[in-house]
């Protein structure tokens, strides 16, 4: 573990000198990539600063204990049980700390919220989850562009599209792809009785045409007016773009933006991550211990969570986490879910001994 954090911090101290070095400091996007890098082995060098600290301790204790004096070697003794603890402790850190990053989790997103069964309800339940996201992304300071709505008829929404900037935003919200469930008494039910409806988040992290290694060559471009929901011009320009990827056979396509521009960066980004997922699935086909991790799955049937307002409670399915404060969550308080995701796919990292 020592070899491996003198590495990082070798490494670190590059990127310190280089980030004062005027030619990089010119080249902004060159500053950009190298600045990320040094903010993201902050963190290890820390550690790898503590580790050397604990392990000089450990030393200078294992000597104390020689001494000929009594009361020394106890001093001792007590000062190295506290050290080798200190060390355990912070061993267990360094190994999170080492759990490669997946690189898409830096990106920025786009997130899509449908409603789905419970006519009217879901549609309502479909604005109450926007409004609960929209409310943690300004708790991130992050910033959004909605680019699509269709609104619901008896409020909320069918379907809506924004797209989130700001630090580590797909890492983050990742994590939210799957059909999310409601349970409570719709404002439109006279009975009083407990209703179930559906809405569902599909979140895709926002490449850059430079991003995306798929050759133009492989692929067939079409456009065409967009119809439906989203402003008169829909249906007097060829807003909207498709690709085909012609060795796959996969097709994507985006109304969503106002502009060609913005649809050929949705449908590009929809498709790569189209393919990605057929790879993946080909490659889990393939081996014997087919290993679907149940957290960022991104699929739409899974029912991921439950939000039950007759008992304040949010259930995440996935990592059988229950939290009795849907009230708090529901105002956009969802870090605790986030976070305990995150937590639960790094231990599964480490149990597996894989990279994403």
């Amino acid at each position: 573990m020592l070899e491996k954090l003198e590495s990082i911090h070798h490494r670190f101290l590059t990127l310190e000198e280089q980030m004062g070095d005027p030619e990089i400091l010119s080249d902004m996007k060159r500053f950009m990539q190298i600045n990320k890098e040094y903010k993201d082995l902050k963190g290890i060098d820390d550690a790898y600063h503590e580790y050397k600290a604990i392990t000089d301790g450990i030393i200078g204790a294992k000597e104390m204990a020689k001494d000929e004096d009594p009361e020394m070697r106890e001093m001792a003794r007590m000062e190295l049980s506290t050290l080798e603890k200190d060390m355990e402790e912070l061993e267990e850190k360094i190994k999170f700390l080492l759990i490669p990053k997946d690189p898409e989790d830096v990106k920025d997103a786009i997130m899509e919220i449908r409603s789905g069964t419970g006519g009217d309800e879901a549609s309502i339940f479909a604005g109450d989850l926007y409004r609960m996201y929209a409310k943690y992304f300004e708790n991130q300071n992050w910033k959004t562009e909605v680019l699509y709505i269709n609104e619901g008829t008896s409020g909320g929404y069918s379907k809506i599209v924004i797209e989130i900037f700001g630090e580590d935003v797909y890492g983050k919200l990742k994590f939210e792809s799957g059909a999310h469930r409601v349970q409570r008494v719709p404002k439109t039910e006279s009975q009083g009785r407990v209703h179930t409806s559906a809405a569902t988040v599909a979140i895709m992290p926002k490449f850059e045409m430079e991003d995306i290694d798929i050759n133009k060559a492989d692929l067939k471009t079409d456009t065409f007016r967009a119809s439906g929901a989203g402003g008169q011009h829909v249906n007097k320009t060829e807003s909207g773009v498709r690709f085909t990827h012609l060795p796959t056979g996969i097709v994507a396509e985006s109304t969503d933006g106002r502009s060609q521009i913005k649809n050929r960066e949705i449908a590009m980004g929809r498709l790569y991550q189209k393919i990605k997922d057929s790879k993946e699935e080909e490659f889990n086909n393939k081996v014997s211990s087919t290993r679907k991790s149940l957290v960022g799955s991104g699929d739409r049937s899974d029912k991921i969570r439950t939000y039950n307002y007759p008992q304040n409670r949010v259930t995440d399915h996935r990592i059988n986490l229950t939290l009795y404060s849907l009230d708090k969550i529901i105002e956009g308080n969802i870090e605790e879910i986030i976070e305990s995701l995150q937590v639960y796919e790094n231990m599964e990292k480490m149990k597996a001994g894989m990279t994403v």
